[in-house]
């Protein structure tokens, strides 16, 4: 992820489309090898967003997700976890162009549902690294190509670009070069692909078809997290997260708790109502 900590004041305009509102499932398509523990880390996630208070001491990943609510009229956007599926033989080879994204969430049913394609370190995608870390979008489904569904993508960029997809577990690639800090599950790819997961279901449920809440030109806006790149905590500042949470056992940097005692680190969100960048701490 880009860490240019934005310049204040900052106000994403609604421009009065459609927004992802009430009962959704999460669908995750696995493209390429992933080990059964980091598909956990991702289910975990995933059933973490909309879960009951009581589930996890804060603060935690529901709370985060709260922030959401706040955008436009209607209900919140609630999430579960719905399929989840495995294409480890990477049946569209392993160099992608989006419309093979494409391709492979439309595989998924996707009535009230977001598809998730996830693709493994090994797995090449165009513009990974040099220009994003994942993106989302929408296509047309149904009977006459009518109806309209959302899907994004995120890449492990654990051998790839851990420097530009994976900050603050890696050393950043460019700017104030500080040390890495650990990654709550042990695993600097994915838990850097969790920190762009959430980012785009964040900006998928707030923008998904290009007409919601966002600032600057359609084609390259800042939404509801990408408003908000590199700041993780108080205090942050280019180059630095901000002021984290410490797992007093492994020593691991966070911000979130989830499902299963797991531990996340999650960006800051644009909070309509105080027009800033929030953090979870």
């Amino acid at each position: 992820m880009l860490f240019l900590v934005p310049q204040q004041p900052l106000v994403l305009r609604y421009h009065k489309g459609a927004l992802l509102k009430g009962n959704y499932t999460v669908n995750l398509l696995f493209y390429g090898r992933f080990t059964p523990a980091q598909r956990a880390i991702v289910v975990d996630f995933v059933q973490s967003l909309s879960a009951p208070a009581r589930s996890s001491r804060p603060p935690s990943v529901a709370s985060w997700w709260g922030t959401t609510a706040l955008y436009g009229p209607g209900d919140a956007t609630r999430l579960s976890l719905g399929r989840v599926l495995l294409d480890d033989s990477c049946s569209l080879g392993r160099s992608l162009t989006d419309s093979d994204l494409l391709k492979l969430a439309s595989r998924v049913p996707h009535r009230a549902a977001v598809t998730v394609v996830l693709t493994a370190p090994d797995v090449l995608v165009d513009g990974f690294c040099m220009s994003r870390c994942g993106f989302h979008d929408s296509g047309r489904g149904g009977k006459h190509g009518k109806s309209r569904y959302t899907y994004l993508w995120v890449g492990n960029p654990a051998t790839q670009c851990p420097g530009e997809c994976a900050w603050p577990f890696a050393q950043p690639t460019y700017g104030p070069q500080t040390p890495p800090l650990l990654p709550p599950n042990g695993d600097v790819g994915v838990d850097g692909l969790i920190i762009s997961l959430a980012t785009l279901l964040a900006d998928t449920a707030t923008n998904p078809y290009g007409d919601g809440y966002f600032q600057g030109p359609p084609t390259l806006p800042l939404e509801a997290v990408t408003a908000c790149t590199g700041i993780f905590g108080n205090g942050a500042f280019p180059g630095y997260p901000g002021n984290l949470l410490v797992d007093p056992t492994s020593g691991a940097s966070y911000n979130a708790r989830g499902l299963a005692g797991r531990e996340y680190l999650l960006p800051a969100m644009w909070d309509p109502k105080t027009k800033q960048c929030r953090a979870l701490i």
